[in-house]
């Protein structure tokens, strides 16, 4: 059972204050109705590989994390089959006064399968300062087979990287390095970083392998803020166990946001069995400490982000669950918008294939990554509420 937990866990990291003061109240029972809305949806960017986080800079202009789709090679096992490594990874810029779209920094680490999809590279960007960019790469797997499978390449992953005003790009702290001597968690050594928020000082980023949340100083010191255990849930029926049987489950951290508090919101995906109506998004305060349900009843969540009002946007990879996704091939995904009374409607429902990020636009729009799971088909989608 350790094996397939194992092995589903890893399959999900590729992409895997009930009140506050006063304001918010936001959890909800299982099954809570969702509103609907359909919002406007714009397609401002296209043939995009692999698009996941995107985020605005400090100019205004919209910077979205490209994975790429992986290259000839080396390649090694991954969790859907062999990879291969090359640098089609890339960031790119959209001017919203003009629309121009441009790769503005490109040759960036990627492994993905021979189609090109499901990448993992660049996961997410975050903006600190005027210059400062900062990136996640992931891994999902052990570190230690970084340079086992992928030779001198393989150290290009589970780091955090960064890049100049020029588009140079150079690599930071080694994640991966930091799960493989502390493995916080103490469940099996394995490590994606995916989200990531730079703020003055330090940068805090999600292991979604490794199953925490963490920062890093300004002297690039890393220390843990939290911890997600593994959860116990029913076993599925198609594993044949006796009825009532409970097996772990990982928790997988997706994302991370400064919520109207100034905690930390950390979206959660879920491992193996994937089930629907169980994610939840955490709250955890700004120093650390233990991880709370901010709100739960959610599915698949890939990203969190917070409006001016105060309203918290989710967003799901996969609305009707991975289990899904895979078997199926549904990748219906969902955002909601949960208002600060804790009223939940979806934006733009039946229109997210995969999403990978979301950002709130100062013009009140919402951005969303589309298709963020395959190689040439991804887009940058407007939306107006």
């Amino acid at each position: 059972m350790n094996i397939q937990r194992k092995l589903y866990a890893a399959l999900a990291t590729i992409f895997s204050m009930v009140a506050l003061a006063g304001f918010w109240s936001i959890d909800q029972p299982a099954g809570a109705a969702r509103n609907a809305g359909l919002g406007t949806v714009t397609t401002i960017a296209s043939g995009l590989n692999n698009p996941r986080g995107l985020n605005f800079a400090p100019d205004g202009a919209l910077m979205i994390a490209e994975a790429g789709s992986g290259g000839a090679g080396p390649c090694g096992p991954g969790p859907e089959g062999d990879r291969c490594f090359g640098r089609s990874g890339s960031i790119t810029r959209i001017d919203r006064q003009t629309g121009m779209v441009t790769r503005t920094a490109i040759n960036l680490p990627s492994l993905a399968t021979p189609d090109g999809s499901f990448a993992t590279g660049v996961h997410d960007i975050s903006f600190q300062g005027l210059g400062n960019t900062f990136l996640t790469t992931g891994f999902a797997g052990d570190p230690a087979d970084r340079a086992l499978n992928f030779g001198a390449a393989g150290q290009n992953f589970a780091r955090l990287a960064r890049i100049n005003p020029g588009g140079r790009w150079s690599l930071a702290q080694d994640l991966g390095e930091y799960e493989q001597q502390h493995n916080p968690t103490g469940d099996e050594v394995d490590s994606n970083p995916y989200g990531v928020l730079a703020l003055a000082g330090k940068t805090i980023y999600t292991d979604a392998g490794g199953n925490t949340l963490n920062q890093i100083s300004a002297r690039g010191v890393i220390r843990t803020l939290a911890t997600f255990p593994n959860r116990e849930v029913p076993a599925p029926p198609f594993l044949d166990l006796p009825p009532g049987t409970l097996i772990p489950m990982d928790t997988v951290p997706t994302s991370v946001a400064q919520g109207p508090d100034g905690s930390f919101y950390v979206g959660q995906l879920t491992g193996f069995p994937f089930p629907v109506d169980d994610a939840n998004v955490y709250r955890v305060p700004s120093d650390g400490g233990a991880p709370e349900i901010a709100a739960g009843n959610f599915t698949a969540v890939i990203d969190v982000a917070f409006g001016a009002d105060g309203s918290m946007y989710v967003l799901e990879l996969a609305k009707n669950g991975l289990l899904a996704a895979f078997e199926q091939g549904d990748w219906t995904g969902a955002l909601v918008r949960v208002a600060p009374d804790g009223t939940r409607t979806e934006i733009a429902e039946g229109m997210l294939t995969a999403p990978g990020g979301v950002a709130v636009g100062n013009d009140g729009a919402l951005y969303v990554t589309n298709n963020s799971i395959s190689s040439g088909v991804g887009q940058v989608l407007r939306i107006t509420q």
